[in-house]
């Protein structure tokens, strides 16, 4: 009861690992996709089938309601809100503080199986393509040229991709490059039109596109609402 009236006040209610059983028997995750640790998503669903349960994210936010998958996932679903709420430069300032990365998707997979050392037979890691993309992200960043660089064909790289990030090329790209425009546009004066070239997506009609589709409000808004050049 607690919980339904605090959510009718208009509370953000949030749940880290097993909290979601509670949010669901509250209800407030009826008709709602929700997450929980790994290991309990099969248990979720069959006690609460009015929930759609997604068994492989990190952690899904719905505005007034979050869930997030294990404790680990908790603090990235935690990264997220202070990320929304106050701007990303303010959620990597935390997440330095606790030595961790600054954000990782919702969408990114929960759990995956150990490394096992590179060998024959063995996927080699992408991380040196992933470095050497986010140094340019200006440029025109195809699948066939980050497969290039990884001495790779364009499909077996885009299957390495998903299996080692746990999303395609292009989701990881589009995700970096709004990454980046959200942290010119709260550090710099820089026009919307130069934003968008220094991050590879074209035109200020793109960006605002894009940006509107991922983070829900349009780039001025944003710099209004986060910007530091103009306030410092």
């Amino acid at each position: 009861d607690a919980l339904r009236a605090a959510h009718r006040r208009g509370a953000r209610t949030v749940s880290i690992c097993t909290g979601a059983f509670v949010l669901a028997r509250a209800g407030l995750l009826d008709g709602r996709r929700a997450t929980t640790h790994w290991r309990r998503t099969g248990q979720l669903a069959a006690a609460f089938p009015e929930v759609s349960v997604a068994e492989d994210v990190l952690y899904v936010d719905h505005g007034d309601v979050a869930t997030s998958a294990g404790s680990g996932a908790g603090i990235d679903l935690c990264l997220h809100l202070v990320r929304s709420d106050l701007g990303s430069s303010y959620a990597a300032q935390v997440a330095r503080s606790m030595v961790l990365p600054p954000h990782r998707d919702g969408s990114q997979l929960q759990y995956a199986p150990p490394p096992t050392p590179a060998g024959p037979g063995t996927d080699a890691s992408l991380a040196p393509v992933l470095e050497w993309a986010l140094t340019r992200l200006a440029a025109d960043l195809s699948v066939g040229r980050l497969a290039a660089y990884a001495g790779l064909s364009p499909r077996t790289f885009a299957r390495r991709f998903v299996r080692q990030v746990g999303v395609s090329p292009g989701q990881w790209l589009l995700q970096q490059r709004i990454d980046a425009a959200r942290s010119l546009l709260e550090r710099t004066d820089l026009p919307v039109e130069a934003v968008a070239a220094r991050v590879g997506l074209s035109s200020a009609v793109n960006l605002r596109r894009r940006f509107h589709s991922a983070v829900g409000t349009t780039p001025g808004a944003y710099r209004r609402l986060f910007g530091e050049a103009g306030t410092a």
